[in-house]
């Protein structure tokens, strides 16, 4: 049986991950989470990793990956509170995709309650910190 493609998309400042605001996100790099991700589901999956600070490299990434990979797991940061764009382009593609954020949204700024993405993906996980990529990833078995 082959392997589900799967790709993880971080958009801005999840790149500062593990050196940005520990006492919210934690003190591990997304790349060494990868890592680890990539090592205990190796058997499963073809993990995929792109992160890009611009709202238009994510939408780039979305139509290229959202007709061929099996799933896409999100974390779109701020831009998940401000672009229709990005919304527009997970419900213009053929590949589900959750929604991840590490912090709990609706225990921050009242700003952060409301995604212009939620509505469009496959599901949505808030809160759990890192492990909330492998529980995405666990939904896509």
């Amino acid at each position: 049986m082959a392997k589900k493609q799967i790709i993880i998309i971080n958009g801005p400042n999840l790149n500062l991950l593990g050196t940005r605001e520990p006492e919210i996100y934690g003190n591990q790099s997304f790349i060494q989470y990868f890592e680890e991700l990539k090592s205990t589901y190796s058997n499963q999956f073809e993990l995929v990793y792109f992160q890009s600070n611009h709202e238009g490299a994510l939408i780039d990434k979305i139509h290229e990956m959202g007709f061929s990979a099996d799933g896409i797991i999100l974390n779109a940061g701020g831009l998940t509170h401000t672009s229709v764009a990005l919304g527009d382009a997970i419900g213009a593609v053929k590949t589900p995709v959750i929604e991840v954020h590490i912090s709990n949204v609706h225990a921050r700024e009242e700003f952060r309650h409301h995604s212009f993405l939620s509505a469009k993906c496959k599901g949505v996980i808030v809160g759990l910190g890192l492990k909330g990529y492998e529980l995405a990833l666990q939904s896509f078995v």
